[in-house]
């Protein structure tokens, strides 16, 4: 078959896929030159995914990762601006009249020393924000993000025929602090470059088998605030607490107190969670200190339970303070992530298209989740958004799992890994169908 007939072919698999009555029939046509393609390029992808497992940079310091992404995606015909947001990306490819839809994916790694065995992991080492030696570690799946991202890509660049409008794809970093979404929104993401229609971008789930996704209409992901408390108090001898404050007395009354929010203050219908992570306090048996450290983590998913919590952990560090005697505490909130909420039309939109491309029992009503994701931030700027979970974990695998009675590695897992050719497979024809449900023809 000559490539003018092929493509037109396609072409025409591609009207009678987005048309209703006739959807379900003709799915499998695109699939099957979704597929076909991806089958001549999977061992160019996956050496990509590999390259990019073997060389996890930390956030904000994604400046190889970038750059191979910046000459990967211009190969593929994209114009690509580099360095937004500290080493974030954003490429365009103008397609004629239509909306601008934007895919998203992840750059960075995290802080863990890999322990999976693969022939290509990750052996590197980088010095953490907190100063100490770590293993470097893609662990919640970034290389296969960026290599999906890719993929779907090329064959859009390839395809132009199928689809017109304006296609964003943005390369962010610094996803795991929370931070890479806000650097590359004030460094002019919605200004400097073409404000999207629509924006989408997938996670890999580490439990749910290749060839399913799932999605979640409304919150999705949660707020996500990290609290330091700095209890005071006033040290001595431990033969004489008379003369002391002692905070390590002080931190534990507060342990207890903020056990209370959630339980007495927030509505069993809305779902919080406070967590105190860490406490330090003392240097020694009969040594009573002047300070105890306490670190939690606050999620919610409504703004104004978020707030609620927030403002109740102040409160009742400083009544325990009062109740001593002792300094006002020193309360520090950082890294907030604002919770995900999915565009409810777009998600049911996507949804139709998904079970068309995979079958309706490959496409899950997946709960949500209290981590947290940037991705948020495009939301809350007045983009209609959807994220939806990628299965990476093979049937074999899960079933030996199951087998041992042992569960699947978890995400940030130093034994977490993807079976990357078969979540590429589901991963690009999903992400693709997508794209041309929003900007076909």
């Amino acid at each position: 078959m000559s490539r003018c007939a092929l493509r037109t072919k396609i072409a025409l698999a591609w009207c009678l896929f987005v048309m209703p009555a006739t959807a379900s029939a003709e799915a499998p046509l695109l699939n099957e030159t979704v597929s076909s393609w991806l089958q001549d390029e999977m061992p160019a992808l996956l050496e990509s995914y590999r390259w990019l497992h073997m060389h996890p940079e930390l956030s904000f310091r994604e400046q190889q990762t970038a750059a191979f992404l910046a000459k990967s995606w211009r190969a593929a015909g994209l114009t690509v601006t580099e360095e937004v947001g500290g080493h974030g990306l954003v490429g365009l490819l103008e397609n004629g009249p239509g909306p601008t839809l934007m895919l998203r994916c992840d750059l960075d790694a995290l802080p863990v020393t890999e322990e999976t065995s693969l022939p290509y992991a990750s052996t590197l080492k980088a010095t953490s924000a907190e100063g100490t030696e770590t293993g470097v570690m893609h662990a919640c799946g970034h290389d296969l993000h960026m290599t999906n991202l890719l993929a779907t890509l090329q064959f859009l660049a390839s395809h132009r025929e199928l689809w017109t409008g304006t296609l964003m794809a943005v390369g962010q970093p610094a996803e795991e602090r929370g931070s890479g979404a806000k650097a590359m929104l004030e460094d002019g993401l919605f200004t400097r470059f073409p404000r999207p229609d629509y924006a989408v971008a997938l996670h890999c789930s580490s439990d749910k088998p290749t060839g399913q996704v799932g999605l979640h209409a409304g919150y999705a992901m949660a707020n996500v605030d990290s609290v330091d408390i700095v209890v005071r108090g006033r040290g001595g001898h431990g033969s004489q607490p008379q003369n002391t404050i002692d905070p390590v007395v002080q931190a534990a009354f507060l342990v207890v107190s903020l056990q209370t929010i959630v339980s007495r203050e927030i509505s069993p219908l809305a779902p919080a969670v406070v967590t105190v992570g860490s406490i330090h306090g003392g240097t020694k048996h009969n040594i009573i200190g002047d300070r105890c450290t306490l670190q939690l983590t606050v999620r919610s998913y409504s703004d104004d339970v978020r707030k609620r919590l927030l403002t109740s952990i102040r409160r009742k560090a400083e009544a325990v303070a009062q109740e001593f005697d002792a300094p006002a505490p020193a309360i520090t909130i950082s890294e907030g992530t604002p919770s995900l909420q999915n565009d409810e039309a777009l998600t049911m939109q996507l949804r139709r298209v998904f079970q068309k491309t995979l079958g309706v029992e490959n496409v899950t009503n997946d709960d949500p989740w209290m981590a947290g994701e940037d991705f948020s931030r495009y939301g809350r700027e007045g983009v209609p958004i959807v994220m939806y979970w990628l299965g990476t974990l093979s049937q074999e695998r899960l079933a030996a799992y199951q087998a041992e009675g042992t569960t699947p590695p978890a995400l940030h897992s130093a034994h977490f890994f993807p079976d990357a050719e078969q979540a590429l497979h589901t991963g690009v024809l999903t992400m693709t169908a997508a794209a041309l449900e929003l900007l076909g023809r």
